[in-house]
Protein backbone atom coordinates (compact mmCIF):
# COMPACT_ATOMS: atom_id res chain seq x y z
CA UNK A 1 0.00 0.00 0.00
CA UNK A 2 2.77 2.44 0.93
CA UNK A 3 4.70 1.50 -2.21
CA UNK A 4 1.57 2.16 -4.30
CA UNK A 5 1.16 5.60 -2.70
CA UNK A 6 4.77 6.42 -3.49
CA UNK A 7 4.26 5.40 -7.10
CA UNK A 8 1.15 7.57 -7.33
CA UNK A 9 3.01 10.56 -5.85
CA UNK A 10 5.89 10.10 -8.29
CA UNK A 11 3.43 9.87 -11.17
CA UNK A 12 1.67 13.07 -10.09
CA UNK A 13 4.97 14.93 -9.74
CA UNK A 14 6.01 13.94 -13.26
CA UNK A 15 2.59 14.73 -14.74
CA UNK A 16 2.61 18.09 -12.95
CA UNK A 17 6.07 18.88 -14.28
CA UNK A 18 4.98 17.97 -17.82
CA UNK A 19 2.00 20.32 -17.45
CA UNK A 20 4.25 23.14 -16.22
CA UNK A 21 6.87 22.75 -18.95
CA UNK A 22 4.75 24.53 -21.59
CA UNK A 23 4.09 27.71 -19.56
CA UNK A 24 7.73 27.67 -18.42
CA UNK A 25 8.87 27.55 -22.04
CA UNK A 26 6.54 30.43 -22.92
CA UNK A 27 7.32 32.77 -20.01
CA UNK A 28 10.78 31.90 -18.66
CA UNK A 29 12.62 33.86 -21.35
CA UNK A 30 10.31 36.92 -21.39
CA UNK A 31 12.62 39.12 -19.26
CA UNK A 32 15.38 38.40 -21.78
CA UNK A 33 13.29 39.12 -24.88
CA UNK A 34 14.52 42.72 -25.39
CA UNK A 35 18.16 41.62 -24.95
CA UNK A 36 17.63 38.65 -27.27
CA UNK A 37 16.04 40.84 -29.94
CA UNK A 38 18.81 43.42 -29.82
CA UNK A 39 21.59 40.83 -29.73
CA UNK A 40 20.29 39.09 -32.85
CA UNK A 41 19.72 42.39 -34.68
CA UNK A 42 15.95 41.96 -35.00
CA UNK A 43 13.09 44.41 -34.60
CA UNK A 44 10.59 44.14 -31.78
CA UNK A 45 7.79 42.54 -33.79
CA UNK A 46 10.12 39.84 -35.14
CA UNK A 47 11.42 39.14 -31.66
CA UNK A 48 7.86 38.69 -30.40
CA UNK A 49 7.34 36.03 -33.07
CA UNK A 50 9.54 33.74 -30.97
CA UNK A 51 6.62 33.61 -28.54
CA UNK A 52 4.08 32.96 -31.29
CA UNK A 53 6.25 30.22 -32.80
CA UNK A 54 6.39 28.38 -29.47
CA UNK A 55 2.61 28.69 -29.01
CA UNK A 56 1.94 27.30 -32.48
CA UNK A 57 4.30 24.41 -31.86
CA UNK A 58 2.52 23.54 -28.62
CA UNK A 59 -0.88 23.71 -30.34
CA UNK A 60 -0.05 21.67 -33.43
CA UNK A 61 2.08 18.96 -31.83
CA UNK A 62 -0.73 18.00 -29.48
CA UNK A 63 -2.88 16.70 -32.34
CA UNK A 64 -0.17 14.33 -33.54
CA UNK A 65 1.21 13.32 -30.14
CA UNK A 66 -2.14 12.75 -28.47
CA UNK A 67 -3.33 10.47 -31.24
CA UNK A 68 -0.02 8.60 -31.43
CA UNK A 69 -0.09 7.97 -27.68
CA UNK A 70 -3.35 6.03 -28.17
CA UNK A 71 -1.41 3.74 -30.50
CA UNK A 72 2.13 3.63 -29.10
CA UNK A 73 1.43 4.17 -25.40
CA UNK A 74 2.08 7.15 -23.15
CA UNK A 75 5.57 6.50 -21.79
CA UNK A 76 7.32 6.23 -25.15
CA UNK A 77 5.88 9.53 -26.40
CA UNK A 78 6.83 11.35 -23.18
CA UNK A 79 10.43 10.14 -23.41
CA UNK A 80 10.68 11.16 -27.07
CA UNK A 81 9.25 14.59 -26.29
CA UNK A 82 11.56 15.24 -23.35
CA UNK A 83 14.65 14.09 -25.24
CA UNK A 84 13.72 16.40 -28.12
CA UNK A 85 12.96 19.25 -25.72
CA UNK A 86 16.37 19.11 -24.04
CA UNK A 87 18.19 18.91 -27.38
CA UNK A 88 16.27 21.75 -29.05
CA UNK A 89 16.57 23.98 -25.98
CA UNK A 90 20.33 23.55 -26.10
CA UNK A 91 20.32 24.49 -29.79
CA UNK A 92 18.28 27.62 -28.97
CA UNK A 93 21.16 28.71 -26.72
CA UNK A 94 23.54 28.82 -29.70
CA UNK A 95 21.13 30.14 -32.36
CA UNK A 96 23.09 32.44 -34.71
CA UNK A 97 20.11 34.46 -35.99
CA UNK A 98 16.54 35.34 -35.15
CA UNK A 99 15.25 33.24 -38.04
CA UNK A 100 17.04 30.13 -36.83
CA UNK A 101 15.74 30.82 -33.34
CA UNK A 102 12.18 31.10 -34.68
CA UNK A 103 12.42 27.62 -36.17
CA UNK A 104 13.96 26.23 -33.00
CA UNK A 105 11.28 27.85 -30.81
CA UNK A 106 8.62 26.20 -32.95
CA UNK A 107 10.39 22.87 -32.48
CA UNK A 108 10.71 23.53 -28.74
CA UNK A 109 6.97 24.18 -28.55
CA UNK A 110 6.29 20.95 -30.43
CA UNK A 111 8.47 19.01 -27.99
CA UNK A 112 6.90 20.36 -24.80
CA UNK A 113 3.44 20.07 -26.34
CA UNK A 114 3.93 16.29 -26.38
CA UNK A 115 4.29 16.12 -22.62
CA UNK A 116 1.47 18.61 -22.10
CA UNK A 117 -1.06 16.56 -24.07
CA UNK A 118 0.04 13.13 -22.85
CA UNK A 119 -0.10 14.30 -19.21
CA UNK A 120 -3.88 14.76 -19.49
CA UNK A 121 -4.24 11.33 -21.09
CA UNK A 122 -2.21 9.74 -18.27
CA UNK A 123 -4.53 11.31 -15.69
CA UNK A 124 -7.56 9.91 -17.54
CA UNK A 125 -5.89 6.47 -17.71
CA UNK A 126 -5.38 6.37 -13.95
CA UNK A 127 -8.26 8.43 -12.51
CA UNK A 128 -11.93 8.97 -13.29
CA UNK A 129 -14.92 11.00 -12.11
CA UNK A 130 -14.49 13.54 -9.32
CA UNK A 131 -11.02 12.22 -8.53
CA UNK A 132 -9.90 13.07 -12.08
CA UNK A 133 -11.39 16.56 -11.67
CA UNK A 134 -9.32 17.04 -8.49
CA UNK A 135 -6.14 16.01 -10.31
CA UNK A 136 -6.91 18.32 -13.23
CA UNK A 137 -7.37 21.13 -10.68
CA UNK A 138 -3.84 20.41 -9.43
CA UNK A 139 -2.56 20.65 -13.00
CA UNK A 140 -4.31 24.00 -13.39
CA UNK A 141 -2.58 25.07 -10.17
CA UNK A 142 0.77 24.23 -11.76
CA UNK A 143 -0.20 26.04 -14.96
CA UNK A 144 -1.29 29.05 -12.91
CA UNK A 145 1.83 29.25 -10.76
CA UNK A 146 4.35 28.62 -13.56
CA UNK A 147 3.60 31.82 -15.56
CA UNK A 148 4.03 33.87 -12.37
CA UNK A 149 7.28 32.29 -11.21
CA UNK A 150 8.89 31.71 -14.62
CA UNK A 151 9.65 35.38 -15.44
CA UNK A 152 10.88 35.95 -11.88
CA UNK A 153 13.34 33.05 -12.12
CA UNK A 154 14.27 34.09 -15.64
CA UNK A 155 15.16 37.57 -14.42
CA UNK A 156 17.41 36.07 -11.75
CA UNK A 157 19.16 33.89 -14.32
CA UNK A 158 19.82 37.05 -16.36
CA UNK A 159 21.79 38.45 -13.44
CA UNK A 160 24.29 35.65 -13.98
CA UNK A 161 24.28 35.12 -17.72
CA UNK A 162 22.83 36.29 -21.04
CA UNK A 163 19.61 35.26 -22.78
CA UNK A 164 21.45 32.21 -24.06
CA UNK A 165 21.83 30.99 -20.49
CA UNK A 166 18.02 30.98 -20.20
CA UNK A 167 17.85 28.24 -22.80
CA UNK A 168 20.70 26.34 -21.17
CA UNK A 169 18.61 26.23 -17.98
CA UNK A 170 15.60 24.98 -19.96
CA UNK A 171 17.78 22.29 -21.56
CA UNK A 172 18.94 21.19 -18.12
CA UNK A 173 15.32 21.10 -16.93
CA UNK A 174 14.44 18.88 -19.87
CA UNK A 175 17.32 16.54 -19.00
CA UNK A 176 16.18 16.28 -15.37
CA UNK A 177 12.60 15.49 -16.39
CA UNK A 178 13.79 12.94 -18.94
CA UNK A 179 15.78 11.16 -16.24
CA UNK A 180 12.82 11.21 -13.86
CA UNK A 181 10.52 9.81 -16.54
CA UNK A 182 12.95 7.03 -17.41
CA UNK A 183 13.18 6.00 -13.75
CA UNK A 184 9.66 6.59 -12.42
CA UNK A 185 7.07 6.99 -15.20
CA UNK A 186 5.15 3.75 -15.85
CA UNK A 187 3.13 2.91 -18.93
CA UNK A 188 -0.50 3.69 -18.10
CA UNK A 189 -2.20 2.51 -21.31
CA UNK A 190 -2.44 -1.31 -21.50
CA UNK A 191 -1.65 -2.87 -24.85
CA UNK A 192 -5.17 -4.24 -25.30
CA UNK A 193 -6.66 -0.71 -25.13
CA UNK A 194 -4.41 0.77 -27.81
CA UNK A 195 -5.67 1.76 -31.24
CA UNK A 196 -4.64 0.12 -34.46
CA UNK A 197 -2.03 2.16 -36.37
CA UNK A 198 -2.99 3.93 -39.54
CA UNK A 199 -4.36 7.25 -40.72
CA UNK A 200 -7.84 5.89 -41.31
CA UNK A 201 -8.13 4.81 -37.68
CA UNK A 202 -6.97 8.18 -36.39
CA UNK A 203 -9.33 10.11 -38.66
CA UNK A 204 -12.20 7.90 -37.55
CA UNK A 205 -11.40 8.60 -33.89
CA UNK A 206 -11.13 12.36 -34.45
CA UNK A 207 -14.35 12.33 -36.44
CA UNK A 208 -16.16 10.55 -33.63
CA UNK A 209 -14.86 13.06 -31.09
CA UNK A 210 -15.89 16.05 -33.18
CA UNK A 211 -19.46 14.77 -33.28
CA UNK A 212 -19.59 13.65 -29.64
CA UNK A 213 -21.91 15.97 -27.74
CA UNK A 214 -20.39 14.73 -24.48
CA UNK A 215 -17.00 16.14 -25.58
CA UNK A 216 -17.37 19.09 -27.96
CA UNK A 217 -19.24 21.62 -25.73
CA UNK A 218 -16.74 21.23 -22.90
CA UNK A 219 -13.77 21.45 -25.26
CA UNK A 220 -15.14 24.58 -26.94
CA UNK A 221 -16.07 26.20 -23.63
CA UNK A 222 -12.62 25.47 -22.21
CA UNK A 223 -10.91 26.73 -25.37
CA UNK A 224 -12.80 30.02 -25.34
CA UNK A 225 -11.96 30.62 -21.67
CA UNK A 226 -8.30 29.93 -22.45
CA UNK A 227 -8.50 32.44 -25.33
CA UNK A 228 -9.89 35.08 -22.98
CA UNK A 229 -6.92 34.51 -20.67
CA UNK A 230 -4.43 34.81 -23.54
CA UNK A 231 -6.09 38.01 -24.72
CA UNK A 232 -5.52 39.38 -21.22
CA UNK A 233 -1.90 38.17 -21.10
CA UNK A 234 -0.98 39.71 -24.45
CA UNK A 235 -2.97 42.94 -24.08
CA UNK A 236 -2.74 43.85 -20.42
CA UNK A 237 0.87 45.17 -20.42
CA UNK A 238 -0.01 47.79 -23.05
CA UNK A 239 -3.42 48.59 -21.58
CA UNK A 240 -2.42 48.87 -17.93
CA UNK A 241 0.94 50.56 -18.48
CA UNK A 242 0.42 52.73 -21.58
CA UNK A 243 -3.22 53.70 -21.03
CA UNK A 244 -3.78 53.52 -17.27
CA UNK A 245 -0.26 54.53 -16.28
CA UNK A 246 0.83 51.60 -14.11
CA UNK A 247 4.56 51.20 -13.67
CA UNK A 248 6.10 47.87 -14.74
CA UNK A 249 6.42 46.99 -11.06
CA UNK A 250 2.76 47.70 -10.30
CA UNK A 251 1.77 45.84 -13.44
CA UNK A 252 3.70 42.86 -12.12
CA UNK A 253 1.72 43.09 -8.88
CA UNK A 254 -1.59 43.19 -10.79
CA UNK A 255 -0.53 40.24 -12.95
CA UNK A 256 0.48 38.31 -9.86
CA UNK A 257 -2.85 39.00 -8.13
CA UNK A 258 -4.79 37.66 -11.12
CA UNK A 259 -2.57 34.59 -11.32
CA UNK A 260 -3.08 34.05 -7.59
CA UNK A 261 -6.83 34.21 -8.30
CA UNK A 262 -6.48 31.27 -10.72
CA UNK A 263 -4.54 29.33 -8.10
CA UNK A 264 -7.14 30.06 -5.41
CA UNK A 265 -10.18 29.11 -7.50
CA UNK A 266 -8.51 25.94 -8.77
CA UNK A 267 -7.98 24.86 -5.17
CA UNK A 268 -11.58 25.76 -4.28
CA UNK A 269 -12.61 23.56 -7.19
CA UNK A 270 -10.40 20.71 -5.98
CA UNK A 271 -11.97 20.82 -2.52
CA UNK A 272 -15.59 21.18 -3.63
CA UNK A 273 -15.74 18.89 -6.64
CA UNK A 274 -16.28 15.77 -4.55
CA UNK A 275 -19.37 17.32 -2.97
CA UNK A 276 -21.00 19.23 -5.83
CA UNK A 277 -19.46 17.67 -8.95
CA UNK A 278 -17.62 19.37 -11.84
CA UNK A 279 -20.79 20.39 -13.72
CA UNK A 280 -22.04 23.03 -11.25
CA UNK A 281 -18.52 24.35 -10.71
CA UNK A 282 -18.07 24.72 -14.47
CA UNK A 283 -21.35 26.63 -14.74
CA UNK A 284 -20.27 29.01 -11.98
CA UNK A 285 -16.93 29.51 -13.72
CA UNK A 286 -18.27 30.34 -17.18
CA UNK A 287 -21.00 32.58 -15.72
CA UNK A 288 -18.36 34.49 -13.73
CA UNK A 289 -16.18 34.87 -16.81
CA UNK A 290 -19.09 36.11 -18.92
CA UNK A 291 -20.11 38.68 -16.28
CA UNK A 292 -16.50 39.72 -15.69
CA UNK A 293 -15.84 40.06 -19.44
CA UNK A 294 -18.96 42.20 -19.86
CA UNK A 295 -17.78 44.34 -16.95
CA UNK A 296 -14.35 44.79 -18.55
CA UNK A 297 -15.96 45.93 -21.79
CA UNK A 298 -18.38 48.31 -20.05
CA UNK A 299 -15.57 49.79 -17.95
CA UNK A 300 -13.45 50.51 -21.02
CA UNK A 301 -16.28 51.89 -23.15
CA UNK A 302 -17.67 54.08 -20.38
CA UNK A 303 -14.27 55.21 -19.08
CA UNK A 304 -14.98 54.13 -15.50
CA UNK A 305 -11.32 54.11 -14.48
CA UNK A 306 -8.66 51.72 -13.28
CA UNK A 307 -10.17 50.29 -10.07
CA UNK A 308 -13.30 48.73 -11.63
CA UNK A 309 -11.24 47.46 -14.55
CA UNK A 310 -8.87 45.64 -12.20
CA UNK A 311 -11.79 44.13 -10.27
CA UNK A 312 -13.53 42.85 -13.40
CA UNK A 313 -10.22 41.50 -14.75
CA UNK A 314 -9.68 39.68 -11.46
CA UNK A 315 -13.13 38.07 -11.67
CA UNK A 316 -12.62 37.11 -15.31
CA UNK A 317 -9.16 35.61 -14.97
CA UNK A 318 -9.81 33.91 -11.62
CA UNK A 319 -12.73 32.04 -13.18
CA UNK A 320 -10.24 30.10 -15.31
CA UNK A 321 -9.36 28.11 -12.19
CA UNK A 322 -12.95 26.85 -12.07
CA UNK A 323 -13.41 26.38 -15.81
CA UNK A 324 -10.34 24.53 -17.05
CA UNK A 325 -10.14 21.61 -14.57
CA UNK A 326 -13.85 20.91 -14.72
CA UNK A 327 -14.19 21.38 -18.48
CA UNK A 328 -11.23 19.03 -18.89
CA UNK A 329 -12.69 16.42 -16.56
CA UNK A 330 -16.09 16.51 -18.27
CA UNK A 331 -14.61 16.46 -21.78
CA UNK A 332 -12.43 13.46 -20.91
CA UNK A 333 -15.00 11.62 -18.80
CA UNK A 334 -16.32 9.40 -21.60
CA UNK A 335 -13.08 9.13 -23.57
CA UNK A 336 -11.20 6.31 -21.91
CA UNK A 337 -11.06 4.58 -25.29
CA UNK A 338 -9.43 7.63 -26.90
CA UNK A 339 -7.93 9.69 -24.06
CA UNK A 340 -4.88 10.74 -26.06
CA UNK A 341 -6.88 11.89 -29.08
CA UNK A 342 -9.40 13.68 -26.85
CA UNK A 343 -6.60 15.40 -24.98
CA UNK A 344 -5.10 16.40 -28.33
CA UNK A 345 -8.26 18.08 -29.57
CA UNK A 346 -8.83 19.74 -26.20
CA UNK A 347 -5.28 21.14 -26.21
CA UNK A 348 -5.50 22.24 -29.84
CA UNK A 349 -8.65 24.15 -28.96
CA UNK A 350 -6.91 25.85 -26.04
CA UNK A 351 -3.66 26.91 -27.68
CA UNK A 352 -5.04 27.26 -31.20
CA UNK A 353 -7.84 29.64 -30.21
CA UNK A 354 -5.46 31.35 -27.78
CA UNK A 355 -2.93 31.93 -30.56
CA UNK A 356 -5.69 33.50 -32.69
CA UNK A 357 -7.09 35.66 -29.88
CA UNK A 358 -3.75 37.03 -28.65
CA UNK A 359 -2.92 39.17 -31.75
CA UNK A 360 -6.47 40.58 -31.92
CA UNK A 361 -5.87 42.77 -28.88
CA UNK A 362 -3.35 44.88 -30.81
CA UNK A 363 -5.22 45.41 -34.07
CA UNK A 364 -6.00 49.05 -33.22
CA UNK A 365 -2.59 49.89 -31.76
CA UNK A 366 -1.23 49.99 -28.24
CA UNK A 367 -3.17 53.06 -27.06
CA UNK A 368 -6.70 51.68 -26.91
CA UNK A 369 -8.10 49.02 -24.61
CA UNK A 370 -11.19 48.33 -26.72
CA UNK A 371 -9.85 45.35 -28.75
CA UNK A 372 -8.70 43.56 -25.60
CA UNK A 373 -11.99 44.24 -23.84
CA UNK A 374 -14.06 43.09 -26.82
CA UNK A 375 -12.02 39.90 -27.23
CA UNK A 376 -12.33 39.00 -23.54
CA UNK A 377 -16.05 39.78 -23.48
CA UNK A 378 -16.80 37.80 -26.66
CA UNK A 379 -14.82 34.77 -25.46
CA UNK A 380 -16.48 34.84 -22.04
CA UNK A 381 -19.99 35.18 -23.48
CA UNK A 382 -19.25 32.51 -26.08
CA UNK A 383 -18.10 30.07 -23.42
CA UNK A 384 -21.33 30.56 -21.48
CA UNK A 385 -23.56 30.33 -24.56
CA UNK A 386 -21.92 27.11 -25.72
CA UNK A 387 -22.35 25.51 -22.31
CA UNK A 388 -25.93 26.66 -21.74
CA UNK A 389 -26.93 25.76 -25.28
CA UNK A 390 -25.64 22.21 -24.88
CA UNK A 391 -28.70 20.24 -25.99
CA UNK A 392 -30.83 22.55 -23.84
CA UNK A 393 -30.17 20.48 -20.73
CA UNK A 394 -27.94 20.69 -17.62
CA UNK A 395 -24.29 19.74 -17.79
CA UNK A 396 -23.88 16.11 -16.70
CA UNK A 397 -21.26 15.25 -14.13
CA UNK A 398 -19.09 12.15 -14.52
CA UNK A 399 -21.01 10.54 -11.65
CA UNK A 400 -24.32 11.19 -13.41
CA UNK A 401 -22.84 9.74 -16.56
CA UNK A 402 -21.86 6.60 -14.70
CA UNK A 403 -18.11 7.20 -14.88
Amino acid sequence: MEADRRRRRALLLIVGALSGLAPMSIDFYLPALPHLTADLGADTSTGQLTLTACLLGIALSQVVAGSLSDTLGRRRLVLIGLAAYGSVSALCAVAPSIWVLLGLRFAQGCACGIGFVVARAIVRDVYSGDQAARIFALLVLVSGVAPVLAPVFGAQVLLLTSWRGIFVVLAALGAVLFTAAVLRLPETLPAHLRHEPGLATKLRVFGALLTDRRFVPFAVSGGLSFAAMFAYISGSPFVLENIYGLSPQLYGVAFGVNSAGIVATSQVSRRLVGRVGPGPLLRVGVTTMAVGGAGVLATVLLGLGLAPLLLFLLATISSVGLILPNATALAMAHQQHAAGSASALFGLGQFGVGAVAAPLVGIAGSHTAVPMAVTIAVCGAGSLLVLRGFAGRPVPTPRQAGV
